[in-house]
């Protein structure tokens, strides 16, 4: 598999985060609560990584790494708890526009770990890829109503905690299968969820009135699909690529509120996505050009 395929693994991916927004709103608008949602996104996530796990791997994984993936767990369910605390304090358009600042934060991140200063192409993805969420968030139309310190100061959190859970994810127990992995780390998230959200949904017939189906659909979207693919992807094109790439989720949520909400979207929100794109694209076609210089040399 060659890096553009590792670098399609981590941009779908994105785009399945991306589509956590909307089917959240669907059930919220059921009746149910953020914290049975996610707390049933994680149930589901973690039954379904189980029974991937108990029937395609094998591998026995050591105490030190399960000690150190659970930790690493805490990353993921960081970002889950502080941006839905985000979203309920500032208006999606503001909230959007603070998570997305784990765009330069994992960039710079990469480079303070490696004490290599990030080449040119990722320095204007990044700044390409800010533009772009200032427009698409649709911060350039409603501006910075409603804003609040508590929900500025949990979004920084949740853009903090969405980076190192992207770094992590191509930097630790790489040699443990991806399976492993993710089950190890989703249990340190889940955990951790279940510790903030006590999981009375799970014996309280919420379950049963509907739950259910958006807590699979989230499961597998916001876990299975993510997770197991940032697992993959992300050692083989490194962090500071796959930070980049994980800007795929705003467009993403954007385009399925488009399709499934009916939301309006205005043009400059439209031109910010295409500037995101055009963001993540930069890197890939320097990467292509490098590798076009490599094999024309060996040739």
């Amino acid at each position: 598999m060659n890096l553009f395929r590792y670098a399609l693994l981590v941009f779908i991916g994105a785009c399945s985060y991306g589509t956590l927004s909307t089917i959240m709103k669907l059930a919220i608008g059921e009746g149910f609560t953020v914290p049975q949602i996610i707390g049933a996104q994680y149930f589901f996530g973690w039954s379904l990584l189980v029974m991937a796990t108990v029937l395609f791997s094998r591998h026995k994984v050591s105490l030190r790494h399960i000690v150190v993936l659970l930790a690493c767990g805490l990353s993921l369910s960081c970002t889950s708890i502080t941006y839905g605390i985000t979203v309920g304090e500032l208006p999606a358009s503001i909230a959007v526009v603070f998570l997305f600042q784990f765009t330069w934060i994992g960039v710079l991140l990469e480079a303070l770990v490696t004490r290599t200063f990030p080449e040119r192409t990722k320095l204007v993805s990044v700044l390409l890829l800010l533009i772009g969420t200032v427009f698409a968030g649709g911060l350039a139309d409603h501006g910075l109503s409603g804003l609040t310190w508590k929900g500025a100061a949990f979004g920084i959190i949740s853009a903090l905690s969405f980076a190192l859970y992207i770094f992590v994810s191509g930097r630790v127990a790489t040699e443990v299968p991806v399976l492993n992995k993710s089950l190890t780390m989703t249990t340190g998230a889940m955990m951790i969820v279940f510790m903030m959200f006590p999981p009375a949904f799970i014996v309280d017939g919420t379950l049963g009135a509907g739950l259910w189906k958006y807590g699979i659909t989230m499961g597998l979207l916001g876990i299975i699909i993510p997770v197991v693919f940032f697992g993959i992807g992300v050692p083989k094109v490194g962090s500071g690529i796959g930070t980049i790439l994980g800007a795929a989720e705003l467009p993403a949520a954007v385009v399925m509120s488009v399709a499934v909400l009916n939301e309006q979207v205005t043009w400059l929100q439209w031109t910010g996505i295409i500037i995101i794109f055009a963001g993540i694209c930069l890197p890939q076609l320097s990467l292509a050009q490098r590798m076009r210089s490599r094999q024309s040399k060996a040739s």
